[in-house]
């Protein structure tokens, strides 16, 4: 699912420590920001020396780049997954706004570092994580263009409905959880009934 000219198991990295480095990562770069944060800091987490991460990272950026590019894929596998092609507008919009609610919700530390931190990537990899993000909001725009096709939706403007809803699902890594929605199966629903208003659905 990963952008073109990125394999992600190369990119990612495959042993065991390698990904122990990468989920210290995500627990520091969540709590203190990318910015703040030390190749030093996160092998200290682990109980490591302070190079243990460049055989696998060779620096800081590329770090972020792999559990960017992991993460990224993720999402728009759970989105890709969700959707039926035979379903109505309303069911295929329903599966793929609750996948990516869900996969925000269950990954909020995750999704927090992938989503807020993409600045802090270079330019070509940002490119690369852009991609991925476009191809992801791609699957949304196909299911409302066919739902105004159809009649079951009457939207407004797509690509504003697209960027709204993608948005929602985004934003959720930022707060989830809170008082209000700990759940995130319940949260889903909510998002998935604002979704069918965005679009104007009509069943």
């Amino acid at each position: 699912m990963s952008a073109p000219g990125h394999d992600v198991v190369s990119e990612v990295g495959t042993s065991k420590a390698a990904a122990r480095i990468r989920a210290a990562a995500i627990e520091v770069f969540a709590a203190k920001g990318y910015g703040a944060t030390t190749t030093r800091e996160i092998a200290a987490s682990l109980d490591l020396s302070p190079g243990a991460v460049y055989p696998h990272y060779k620096t800081k950026e590329s770090l972020l780049f792999a559990i960017s590019l992991e993460g990224h894929d993720a999402a728009l596998a759970a989105v890709a997954q969700a959707d039926q092609p035979t379903a109505s507008p309303a069911v295929r919009l329903a599966a793929t706004v609750t996948a990516y609610v869900k996969w925000h919700a269950d990954n909020h530390a995750l999704a927090r570092v992938v989503q807020h931190e993409l600045r802090s990537l270079s330019h070509e990899h940002f490119k690369a994580i852009a991609d991925i993000r476009r191809t992801t909001s791609r699957v949304f725009t196909r299911i409302i263009e066919d739902g105004d096709a159809s009649g079951d939706f009457q939207t407004i403007d797509v690509e504003a409905a697209t960027l709204a809803i993608t948005s929602l699902g985004v934003d959720v890594s930022r707060w989830f959880p809170s008082n209000t929605y700990s759940e995130p199966d319940t949260l889903a629903t909510r998002y998935v009934e604002l979704a069918l208003r965005m679009v104007g659905a009509t069943t």
